[in-house]
């Protein structure tokens, strides 16, 4: 149940800081919807590799570390934020 958690934790996070990145500069943005998603996305993905690679990231079986999951928060938000710059960046340069 906690990878469940940690998870959604992830994939929240991701989302947000896909917005945040989007909203941070214009050339970033995908829109609402591309930045929510492609950020989402970034978060599930990279927080769990940072999870693989940090295992103390990862919490026990039947209790809720709070360091565990402001360390899931922060690495899903920065990953998503990642790939929706990355994604943006692509996007404008096959536009051009």
């Amino acid at each position: 149940m906690s990878m469940l958690i940690d998870l959604i934790v992830q994939i929240v996070a991701g989302a947000i800081g896909g917005n945040v990145a989007g909203g941070a500069s214009k050339d970033l943005s995908l829109g609402t919807a591309g930045n929510t998603i492609a950020g989402a996305i970034g978060g599930g993905v990279g927080g769990q590799l940072l999870t693989a690679a940090i295992p103390f990231l990862a919490q026990s079986a039947n209790t809720v570390d709070v360091g565990a999951l402001v360390g899931q928060f922060a690495g899903g938000g920065i990953a998503g934020a990642i790939l929706t710059a990355i994604v943006a960046l692509i996007k404008n340069r096959v536009a051009a």
